[in-house]
C-alpha cells in the first residue's frame, strides 16, 4: 500500500501503473520521513503539475498548501482528487513560478515548508529561484531533481521540448524549445552554502536493490541522476 494509490481513479493515470509505482517511493523516501516537518505547516508546491504533490503535503498535515503551476490544464485536473477536505486545504495559483514567488513576497506572504520537487533541472535561473524561496522564509526546502555527474559546481546546459507538460515552459512566444540548467551536485552545495542554508542529502540507497526499478533515475552512474536535498537556515 502507498499514498499514490488513488490515482488510478484519475484517467490520466488509469493506464499508467509505472507512475503510479513511483510516486508511491518517492513519497516514502522524501516526504514520509518529514511529516512531523509538515504537520501544521504553511507550505508553498513550485511547479506542482496537477496539485499531486500540494495534495500529499495536505495528508502530510499541512494547514495550508499553496501551489504555483504554469500550465492551467493541469491545474485543472486537481479537481478530480478524490478526497474533499484535503483538496480544501490546497490552492492552486496558475501562474509563472518566478513571477508567483515575486508576487507572493511582495504580499508579504510567508511559508514554513517550500517543496522544490522535480522543477530545477527545468530553469535557468538557479540563484533567483533560490533568492526568492529565501525571501519566503521557510524553515525547510525540500528539493527534488536530476543532478549532472560532474566534478566541480557547474551547470549543464541542454534543450528541451516545451509540449511536453513535463518540461519547461516556453521562455518567448511560440518557443517550441527552452534553454535548462541542470546543476551538479556541488552546485546545489554551493547554492546552499551563499545563501545560509544547512544541506543534508537523502540517501536513496535506502531502498532496496529490487524495488529500484520505478525510480532507476535515482541510480544512474553516468551523465546526470536524481537526487534529494533538504535545506535548512542556519
Amino acid at each position: 500500500m502507498g499514498f499514490f494509490d488513488f490515482l488510478p481513479e484519475i484517467d490520466r493515470y488509469a493506464e499508467d501503473p509505472g507512475t503510479v509505482q513511483r510516486m508511491n517511493l518517492r513519497h516514502q523516501m522524501i516526504l514520509k520521513p518529514i511529516e512531523t516537518r509538515i504537520a501544521g505547516k504553511r507550505v508553498l508546491d513550485l511547479a506542482a503539475h496537477d496539485g499531486r504533490w500540494a495534495y500529499a503535503f495536505a495528508a502530510a498535515g499541512a494547514a495550508e498548501v499553496v501551489g504555483i503551476e504554469g500550465r492551467r490544464e493541469l491545474v485543472a485536473r486537481f479537481d478530480s482528487f478524490p478526497r474533499a477536505h484535503l483538496r480544501r486545504r490546497v490552492r492552486l495559483i496558475c501562474d509563472d513560478i518566478f513571477d508567483g514567488m515575486q508576487r507572493l513576497a511582495d504580499a508579504g506572504e510567508r511559508f514554513d515548508v517550500i517543496g522544490v520537487l522535480g522543477i530545477l533541472y527545468h530553469v535557468m535561473d538557479h540563484m533567483r529561484l533560490f533568492r526568492l524561496v529565501r525571501q519566503l522564509g521557510p524553515e525547510l526546502v525540500i528539493v527534488d531533481s536530476e543532478f549532472a555527474l560532474r566534478p566541480g559546481p557547474v551547470i549543464v546546459l541542454t534543450r528541451e521540448r516545451t509540449d511536453n507538460e513535463l518540461n519547461a515552459l516556453p521562455q518567448i512566444a511560440g518557443q517550441e524549445k527552452a534553454l535548462i540548467g541542470i546543476p551538479s551536485g556541488p552546485a546545489m552545495e554551493a547554492i546552499a552554502d551563499v545563501l545560509d542554508y544547512d544541506l543534508r542529502w537523502i540517501d536513496w540507497g535506502l531502498v532496496p536493490e529490487g524495488q529500484r526499478g520505478p525510480v532507476a533515475d535515482y541510480y544512474r552512474a553516468e551523465g546526470k541522476r536524481r537526487g534529494t536535498c533538504l535545506l535548512s537556515p542556519r
